[in-house]
């Protein structure tokens, strides 16, 4: 294609996608449906109530119950009406011939409103033209109202509104004062759920009540903030992360998270290896990994969230030790929510490769397609990854004439990482009769060999190998029941075939040598272990919200889960005896919650207050020491209960602060009480963690300034834990185990600016985490007061882009980004044990990655390419004592949106 063709092509295609309607939205979120509507992205159309008369005319319009002509106005007879208020909005899905006419205009529609809030009739009175009229009409359809009311009783009633087709218009030299900047006289704007607008806003006006009222209406335009910015200002304690620029770049979800103030991730080797990903100082299951409010290992990524494939994630949502009520799950640090791509309009594809060194190859795809006369929908990804993680290691080798040992350079030739899944979504969105009807399915199968040891990096493996395939289906309802109630239901289903093989007689060596042979099987330990683990796991969810006043909203949430494991030693090491994993092992968790939101002070101030109730149910047969292989009961019930309030102040457009408090439980995971089927054995006397966990917080957020956009966010937390689960793997016998107490108190901070027309990036973030002992009891007794271990306590991440658009065609961009990270020494173990000569430490790392990319846009498709060098000075790198990282690593990746 010439540049003056994709120039033609790109400006307009450019254009077009700016007339796409938005719908109304408020200046703070006051829906009967948590969350925007589907399809909220681009700003672009405006709803609009008018006056009876398709030509334009502003007579009111009446409403009625039975007679659209019956007065209403403030001197009738009959009780005043209260009009109908829009809480719930479509965006309308315009053919792109239409599109292509790049037409301003709207289309007035009358609409009846039910005595239910429904739109059962929309009639087109005020046509713009072909394409417009009819996605103008079905996206009526889905609007659903606070009925109209009279005397406090609902009635049905009839109003003119009009859709609004627009390019887009300039943003304001200043945002407006509360978000909100009227064009006429003051008028109510409509209480709404609506899917929000981006910046430049959708526009709603007063004139649902005059249409009830005979008011004459005042046009109102409402900024209101994406999905992502309505929970940054939400009152929770969360940090968003957007991944559209990480799409285009190589870096991992691990990677990804470790750019984030308060969070670590830490590998044991390179792509596929285990991750310990930390929050806060809390680590492992203390914090609880979600695919779309699903638990990631129920939802088919069993690996860990750092293998999950960035490009099927559009953003990913943190909590920070203060768990919402619609996620249902019990947690300690906090939670991670990665959200998919839920948009449901028209057809849209996406893909990507990336290729790299150590023979590095990872795929994604995905797909969807709405019929919007029917309203079935279908949306299809896969994914496919393999490395052989073959990279050069420091070692100590022993010289086969003399015998003794000395350093030398080896490759690891034993780390393959192979993964690959996929998944079918289909159902019916936007119907009268569900908003959402979707069932998934999925599979997911992957494989891991194991070049040594969990965590240490002493005696080399040639034959360890682990994996695991998950398929599973989920069932998603979603429903506005009216009177400003909604529903959403989930049920799912996943079986697990997990697998451990360790029989090899080699002792290798770390060239890849069988050297000697082994008196008896087994390179890990022995006897010699080949595993099965089967588990079946059950999820459901029922969460109900309610708003009974545009300031006020309760939901309730119920999640039970049950999972039931067994296994199978196919080496036994005493055939005649009873196999030690064919054991009853289940787990039933009961997580429930109630939460009342309030906004006050025209969205000034926001407060979520919550209860939550936890119950779990173990049930275990396990082998009993000592007698020749007899089992035993290990039951156990449990009942907890946790509280909390998160609390936001805006004292600006730009400036606000946020305080929370959860007095949070976490009951012990499947994988610290049963194992986790490979190298961590059982431990079935574990008790639930209880922690009182706090975060005080101020946020800037100035983007529309004459020198550019700037942000800064400092955060403050404490967290305070009792019986705290941690991994111990400095024995054979790798286990959970419990700390008495423990306190997490530090600081985390980032800031930012973007120069004006985004040239220029600059942002940096930095976390200090004490984390200390606090008991002189049970485990570790004598390190009271000390520092948690094998816990990095302070780090930093920098990062600056230079970005030129329109370098080689109109909406293309080259982009040059560097990126730093910085973590400080920390000891593997307790500091006040052993010798400081010989004490292990992680020592401090200064790491750097450079890429550049290039990306070409032709709406409605989009290509990008990219160049990266992860650890560019080629430093040694460790995130566990003697086990070492990849250096320099180059990669390159290619995507493509249509």
């Amino acid at each position: 294609m010439t540049r003056r063709a994709l120039s033609l092509r790109g400006l307009f295609a450019g254009a077009l996608i700016f007339l796409v309607p938005g719908v109304p939205a408020p200046a703070h979120a006051q829906d009967g449906v948590p969350g925007p509507a589907p399809g909220a992205r681009e700003p672009g159309g405006r709803g609009r109530a008018e006056g009876d008369g398709g030509s334009g005319a502003r007579a009111p319009a009446a409403a009625a119950a039975g007679d659209e002509r019956s007065p209403a106005g403030p001197g009738a007879a009959e009780a005043p009406i209260e009009p109908p208020q829009l809480v719930e909005g479509a965006e309308a899905e315009v053919p792109r011939e239409a599109r292509a006419a790049r037409h301003e205009g709207k289309v007035v529609l009358k609409l009846l409103i039910d005595a239910t809030g429904r739109v059962t009739e929309a009639e087109v009175v005020g046509p713009m033209g072909p394409g417009f009229d009819e996605a103008a009409r079905a996206a009526a359809l889905r609007f659903r109202f606070t009925p109209a009311r009279r005397g406090g009783t609902p009635v049905a009633s009839r109003i003119l509104y009009a859709y609004e087709f627009r390019l887009p218009e300039a943003p304001p030299a200043e945002p407006p004062p509360a978000g909100i900047a009227a064009t006429g006289a003051a008028a109510p704007a409509a209480a709404s759920g609506a899917a929000p607008a981006a910046a430049t806003g959708a526009a709603a006006s007063g004139a649902a009540a005059a249409a009830a009222t005979g008011v004459a209406p005042a046009e109102v335009t409402v900024r209101g903030a994406a999905m992502a910015e309505r929970l940054r200002q939400s009152a929770q304690a969360i940090t968003v992360i957007e991944t559209e620029e990480a799409q285009r770049r190589t870096a991992d979800m691990g990677e990804v998270l470790a750019r984030t103030q308060g969070i670590g991730v830490r590998r044991s080797a390179g792509l596929g290896s285990w991750a310990r990903f930390s929050l806060n100082g809390l680590t492992d299951d203390q914090v609880r990994f979600f695919l779309d409010g699903v638990p990631l290992d129920l939802a088919g990524y069993p690996f860990g969230v750092s293998n999950v494939p960035v490009n099927l994630v559009e953003r990913v949502e943190i909590y920070r030790g203060m768990v919402p009520v619609r996620l249902g799950a019990d947690a300690l640090g906090g939670a991670v929510n990665l959200v998919t791509d839920r948009d449901v309009r028209g057809t849209h594809g996406a893909a990507s490769y990336e290729i790299g060194s150590y023979d590095t190859h990872r795929l994604t795809l995905s797909a969807r397609h709405l019929h919007e006369p029917s309203g079935f929908f279908t949306r299809v990804s896969g994914f496919f990854d393999s490395a052989k993680n073959d990279y050069p290691v420091d070692v100590v080798v022993a010289d086969n004439r003399t015998g003794r040992e000395g350093p030398a350079r080896a490759y690891r030739f034993h780390d393959a990482y192979r993964a690959a899944g996929g998944s079918a979504e289909l159902g019916f969105v936007n119907r009268p009769w569900a908003r959402r009807l979707l069932l998934r399915v999925f599979v997911t199968d992957y494989d891991k060999e194991h070049q040594h040891k969990f965590g240490v990096m002493k005696v080399p493996y040639g034959e360890v190998t682990n994996g695991e395939t998950v398929p599973g289906a989920m069932l998603q309802y979603e429903q506005g029941l009216g009177r400003g109630v909604a529903l959403e239901a989930l049920l799912g289903y996943t079986y697990g075939r997990a697998t451990f093989l360790d029989v090899s007689k080699c002792n290798y060596d770390w060239f890849g040598r069988c050297v000697s042979e082994r008196p008896k099987p087994g390179e890990d330990e022995s006897p010699p272990r080949d595993q099965v683990y089967r588990e079946h796991s059950g999820l459901g969810r029922l969460s109900l919200r309610y708003r009974p006043h545009p300031e006020h909203a309760l939901q309730l949430s119920v999640s039970p889960t049950f999972i039931a494991r067994a296994g199978e030693e196919r080496r036994p090491d005493n055939p005649q005896a009873r196999e030690r994993l064919s054991g009853e092992r289940s787990m039933f968790t009961w997580v429930q919650g109630v939460e009342h939101q309030l906004n006050l002070l025209d969205d000034r101030l926001e407060n979520s207050l919550f209860v939550k109730d936890y119950v779990q149910l173990l049930r275990a047969k396990e082998r009993l020491p000592g007698l020749d292989g007899r089992f035993g009961r290990q039951d156990r019930a449990t009942h907890r209960l946790g509280v909390g309030d998160g609390l936001r102040y805006r004292f600006s457009e730009w400036l606000y602060a946020k305080a929370s408090y959860e007095w949070a439980t976490r009951l012990p995971r499947p994988d610290e009480v049963f194992g986790d089927g490979a190298m961590i054995l059982p431990n079935l006397a574990l008790s639930p963690e209880t922690s009182h966990n706090g975060n005080l917080g101020v946020t800037i957020d100035a983007r529309d300034t004459a020198s550019g956009a700037w942000r800064f966010d400092a955060n403050g937390f404490l967290r305070a834990v009792e019986r705290l689960i941690v991994l111990n793997n400095r024995t054979d016998a790798i286990t959970y185990i419990h700390v008495t107490g423990a306190r997490s108190l530090g600081i985390e901070a980032a800031a930012g600016w973007t120069s004006p027309g985004d040239h220029l990036a600059l942002d940096g973030n930095i976390t200090y985490d004490d984390f200390r002992k606090t008991s002189g009891e049970g485990n570790f007794a004598g390190s009271e007061g000390e520092r948690m271990p094998n816990r990095p306590w302070l780090f930093a991440n920098g990062s600056a882009r230079v970005q030129l658009k329109d370098a080689f065609a109109p909406r293309d961009a080259i982009s040059l980004t560097w990126d730093t990270r910085y973590v400080h020494e920390f000891y593997v173990g307790w500091a006040n044990s052993g010798l400081i000569a010989t004490k292990a430490k992680v020592p401090s790392q200064l790491l750097h990655s450079l890429a550049l990319t290039y990306v070409a846009r032709d709406e409605p498709r989009a290509v990008s390419f990219t160049i990266e060098a992860h650890n560019l000075t080629d430093e040694p790198a460790f995130d566990f004592s003697g086990v070492q990282r990849p250096g320099r690593t180059l990669l390159s990746k290619a995507t493509l949106e249509m």
